[in-house]
């Protein structure tokens, strides 16, 4: 799939389209039982959009059971102490809404979606599937055998078998190096003992954050909120620590036979996370390399060599560690001049100066056109449990245009010479 920028990127980016100087995107309080409460109201929209999310996706799996995070998360509405999976899932379709859940690498995600007359509905929902789901070894069987069936079918998908290739390079010895779904071999293990004490060890309030964007006050949501999972305590124990991923390259060369008439290739390396100095240069480095249909590859690549079908560069920030990545997919003939060019872009950047033009086109991309907004009440919920999970603070609108307005030409060719020299990438190359 082509990325220009991670979904993360893309939503915490979005919000410098909020005018400066406007008023917080949120209330934000932090509950008596740790939760973070984050309330947008929107009289105007009749639908309440909340998302609540906790640290319990695939980067605390334990590393005997790839896929566990994923397969819980996936559990939580297929059966409570209250209804059975149908159920559930009739009792929310009757009234127009969705109850969703998913996992990540860093968290799960409570996604609820209904009309402000059904809110009470919406909540006693996600509060059973949150605190007492009962897992039924019948339903573990069934979407044991849903998630085999996906991972085998990804393995004729070349990019994703590139990508998990790669992350294993990148991320050698770390949870972000194994696939969130698991291998097929580690899924086929899981046991419902196993998915009942991962949720009891890491579905707790003081991981939690819930933000609510739509037709509700603070004090209705905090009351309805504070009824439902008011309860809900954590462990004496803090939550178990995650160590962050490698920051320098190791690399490494890793080439995969597929009988395909086109190869994909990806390059990587760990990038910069957010708070770094050096995050928002790599980001306009990154743009100007491979962000969009003006940027170097697609131009130099794709355009004027026609030696690619698609060329980009992306950053990817995560709680734990961050990634660059080139991609590409090219005729099998073409590989090694498709790289070749790819990596004398890439060695480029921070060898001769940012032209001013590209420098302005990539800043003003950066704070003012992007393709997720602001323009939903689910997306704003998005964007609050960005900001929030990654400590950016409610003022993030103003410091992301601030920041990407401050980066200069030296500083994006300072930030390329050290993260985009590309001796310092680990190759996976999928084809014939």
């Amino acid at each position: 799939m082509r990325r220009p920028f991670s979904l993360v990127t893309l939503l915490l980016a979005a919000v410098a389209v909020v005018p400066a100087g406007a008023a917080p995107l949120a209330h934000r309080e932090v509950l008596a039982n740790g939760i973070r409460l984050l309330v947008a109201p929107r009289p105007a929209i009749p639908i309440v959009a909340l998302r609540m999310s906790l640290r319990a996706g695939s980067a605390v799996d334990p590393p005997d059971a790839p896929g566990l995070a994923n397969l819980t998360a996936e559990l939580l509405t297929r059966g409570t102490a209250k209804r059975t999976g149908p159920d559930l899932d009739r009792a929310i379709e009757f009234v127009g809404g969705a109850l969703e859940t998913d996992a990540s690498r860093d968290g799960m995600t409570v996604s609820l979606a209904v009309l402000k007359k059904d809110l009470d509905l919406g909540l006693d929902l996600l509060a059973e599937v949150l605190l007492t789901p009962t897992f039924p070894e019948e339903e573990l069987r069934r979407k044991v055998a849903e998630i085999d069936a996906a991972l085998r079918r990804s393995e004729e998908n070349p990019e994703a078998v590139a990508g998990r290739a790669l992350a294993r390079l990148i991320y050698a010895g770390h949870p972000y190096a194994h696939p969130i779904a698991g291998t097929v071999e580690s899924v086929g293990r899981l046991t419902r003992d196993q998915v009942v004490a991962f949720h009891r060890a890491y579905y707790r309030p003081d991981t939690a954050t819930i933000a609510v964007v739509g037709d509700v006050t603070v004090d209705e949501i905090r009351a309805a909120i504070g009824r439902r999972l008011g309860g809900w305590t954590a462990p004496a124990s803090p939550p178990p620590a995650v160590p962050l991923a490698p920051a320098q390259p190791s690399v490494a060369t890793e080439k995969i036979t597929r009988d395909l008439t086109q190869a994909t290739v990806y390059l990587g390396r760990p990038g910069v996370r957010h708070g770094d100095p050096d995050y928002f240069p790599l980001l306009v480095a990154n743009y100007i390399l491979g962000g969009g249909s003006a940027s170097r590859l697609y131009t130099h690549v794709r355009e004027e060599r026609g030696l690619a079908y698609s060329v980009y560069s992306s950053l990817s920030p995560g709680l734990y560690g961050s990634s660059l990545t080139v991609g590409l997919q090219t005729r099998v003939e073409a590989v090694d001049e498709a790289v070749r060019v790819a990596r004398g872009e890439m060695a480029r950047m921070g060898q001769q100066p940012i032209d001013a033009r590209e420098l302005s086109l990539a800043k003003s991309y950066l704070i003012g056109s992007f393709p997720l907004r602001l323009d939903t009440s689910r997306k704003v919920a998005d964007v609050l449990i960005g900001i929030e999970d990654y400590g950016l603070g409610l003022d993030y609108p103003e410091h992301f245009r601030s920041e990407v307005g401050k980066v200069s030409a030296a500083d994006v060719a300072r930030v390329a010479a050290r993260y985009l020299d590309p001796a310092t990438f680990s190759s996976v190359t999928v084809g014939k």
